[in-house]
């Protein structure tokens, strides 16, 4: 004859089997020597920016051209009531954004008093790279006008260098818009 158990029984039971199954996911300690960041492109290069300077990232939005701006300078959107100034990535560094419209994504910079997008080809979203396998130095293919704010990089199925958006906004030649 079968044995009635109780829910309570049954709950418990349903615990055990799932602590067993649990035993094998990453530890603690292996999620902290990790590293996360937004995952981009930009003019054939590939990109990491840490995840605590990137606030959302957007599609490209539909933007109002500002006279006696930077080319560089896409426009200014509205982003949920706010005014979002929206620069073109590649143009600053002197590159073209890739054609194909659909896959370029805005990067959004929420820093102390400057709110920005920063368009890009495409991103490829959320990075994990071991802490360990971060190198200092910078690969002889990056991008010369992106050299003063990149980090090192990563060596995955692509060189990801880092690049600080933190460090670019508080730029001179970043905040001078003007013609």
């Amino acid at each position: 004859m079968l044995e009635s158990r109780t829910a309570f029984d049954l709950l418990l039971d349903i615990d055990q089997r799932c602590r067993l199954l649990a035993a094998e996911l990453p530890s603690q300690e292996l999620r902290l020597q990790t590293w996360s960041g937004i995952g981009f492109r930009l003019a054939g290069h590939w990109y990491v920016a840490p995840m605590g300077e990137v606030a959302e990232v957007l599609p490209e939005p539909r933007s109002t051209r500002l006279p006696g701006v930077r080319p560089w300078v896409v426009g200014v959107s509205n982003l949920r009531g706010r005014l979002l100034p929206v620069v073109d990535l590649g143009g600053f560094f002197g590159h073209a954004l890739s054609p194909q419209r659909k896959q370029h994504r805005v990067l959004v910079v929420d820093r102390a008093d400057i709110f920005v997008g920063l368009l890009v080809d495409e991103v490829v979203g959320l990075q994990h790279f071991g802490s360990a396998s971060h190198e200092p130095s910078l690969p002889d293919t990056a991008l010369a006008a992106a050299v003063p704010f990149l980090q090192g990089h990563f060596v995955r199925e692509h060189r990801w260098c880092v690049f600080s958006p933190a460090r670019l906004v508080q730029a001179p030649p970043f905040l001078d818009v003007a013609l």
